[in-house]
C-alpha cells in the first residue's frame, strides 16, 4: 500500500456497510425489494477535535469515542429501514407519512443530533466499563484467597475476560441477524483489502480477497484484553477497591496504548516476523466476520464507491478538511 493511498475505515449495520472517508459518512443497506438506499452525512468535526486526532494515545480515545457517536445515526438508519421492510405495506406506509409529518414539525435540530451522538458515546462508555469490571469481580470471588500474587490475579482476570468475550460472541453469531452483520463486516473489509491492493472494485475482485484485516474493532477489543494486563500489572493493588478504582481510572490508557498497538501492528503487517504482532487479533476476527454473499459484497462496494464519488465532489468544490487519516474498521463494535 502507497503512503498516498487513504486509509479508510467502516462499520458492518444491519444489511448494510458504511465507509468513512475524508468528508463525508456513507451508509448504504439492502433493502427487501434488493433496492440499495443511501444515508449521506457529511463530517462536521470542530477543530480541536482534529487537533486531538495528531495526539498520540489521545487520538486512540478522540477516535473511538467519536466513531461511536458518528456509528449510531448510521446504525439507527439501518435499523428502522430493516424494521420498515418487514412492516406490512399498509402499515409502513403509514409510519412513513407520520415521520415526514414529524420531521416537517421538527427537523433534525442541532439538540437532536446531540441526543443521538451522546447516546452512542454513553453506550460505548457503559459497555467498556462493564466488560471492564465484572471479570474483576468474577475473578475476586473465584480466586481472591487462591494466592496473594497480584499480577497473577491480573493474568487470570485477562483470561476470564477473554472467555467472556468469546462466549458472547459465539452465543450473538448464532442469531439471523448478527450473523448477517458478520457477513456484511467481512464484506467490509474485503472492500477495504481490495481498495488498498489497488484492485478494481468489483464482486469478483473483492471475493478474492481475505475477510480479516489487521485495522479493526476486533483487534482492536484483543489489544485491550491483552496490553491491559500488561498496563494494571503496572500499578499494585491491596484491595477489591483499590482494584476496582485503578481499572476505571486507567481505562483511558489502556484505550489510548491498544490503539496506538493497533496502528503499529497495521503499518508492519508485510515485515516478516513482525506480521505475527497482529495475529491475535485476525484470530478473533474468526468470529466476528463471516464469509459474505456477492449481493453483500455489492453492497459494500455501492457504499465505498458513493463514499469515494461525494468526497471527490467536496474536494473540486474546494473544500479541505484535515479530519482524515488513520481510520478504524468497525471501531468498538468489531
Amino acid at each position: 500500500m502507497s503512503q498516498e493511498t487513504p486509509s479508510y475505515g467502516g462499520q458492518a449495520v444491519i444489511e448494510g456497510v458504511m465507509f468513512g472517508g475524508k468528508h463525508i459518512n456513507v451508509t448504504a443497506v439492502r433493502r427487501k425489494n434488493q433496492e440499495i438506499t443511501f444515508l449521506e452525512v457529511p463530517k462536521s468535526d470542530k477543530s480541536w477535535v482534529i487537533k486531538l486526532r495528531k495526539i498520540p494515545l489521545l487520538r486512540g480515545i478522540v477516535s473511538i469515542i467519536d466513531s461511536s457517536a458518528k456509528g449510531s445515526k448510521h446504525l439507527n438508519y439501518s435499523a428502522e429501514s430493516f424494521a420498515e421492510d418487514e412492516t406490512e405495506p399498509e402499515e409502513a406506509a403509514k409510519q412513513k407519512e407520520q415521520a415526514k409529518d414529524k420531521k416537517k414539525e421538527e427537523g433534525w435540530s442541532l439538540g437532536m443530533i446531540f441526543g443521538v451522538a451522546v447516546m452512542g458515546i454513553l453506550s460505548f462508555l457503559f459497555g467498556k466499563l462493564i466488560f471492564t469490571l465484572v471479570p474483576v469481580f468474577v475473578e475476586s470471588y473465584l480466586f481472591g484467597d487462591a494466592f496473594d500474587n497480584y499480577i497473577l490475579h491480573n493474568l487470570v482476570e485477562g483470561v476470564i475476560k477473554l472467555i467472556l468475550l468469546l462466549v458472547y460472541l459465539t452465543a450473538i453469531s448464532q442469531t439471523p441477524v448478527i450473523k448477517r452483520l458478520f457477513q456484511y463486516h467481512g464484506a467490509e473489509h474485503k472492500v477495504i483489502s481490495a481498495f488498498e491492493a489497488g484492485e478494481e472494485l468489483t464482486v469478483e475482485n473483492v471475493q478474492k480477497y481475505s475477510r480479516l484485516h489487521y485495522r479493526c474493532g476486533s483487534s482492536f477489543m484483543m489489544l485491550t484484553i491483552i496490553l491491559g494486563v500488561v498496563i494494571y500489572s503496572v500499578v499494585p493493588w491491596s484491595s477489591l477497591t483499590e482494584r476496582v478504582l485503578q481499572r476505571i481510572i486507567l481505562l483511558p490508557v489502556v484505550i489510548g496504548v491498544s490503539f496506538e498497538v493497533l496502528k503499529a501492528t497495521n503499518a508492519v503487517r508485510d515485515v516478516p516476523w513482525l506480521k505475527y504482532l497482529g495475529y491475535p487479533g485476525l484470530w478473533l476476527q474468526l468470529l466476528t466476520t463471516k464469509e459474505p454473499k456477492d449481493d453483500m459484497v455489492e453492497v459494500s462496494i455501492a457504499s465505498f464507491n458513493r463514499m469515494r464519488e461525494l468526497d471527490a465532489m467536496i474536494e473540486a468544490k474546494g473544500y479541505i478538511d484535515e479530519s482524515v487519516s488513520g481510520g478504524v474498521l468497525d471501531p468498538a463494535k468489531g
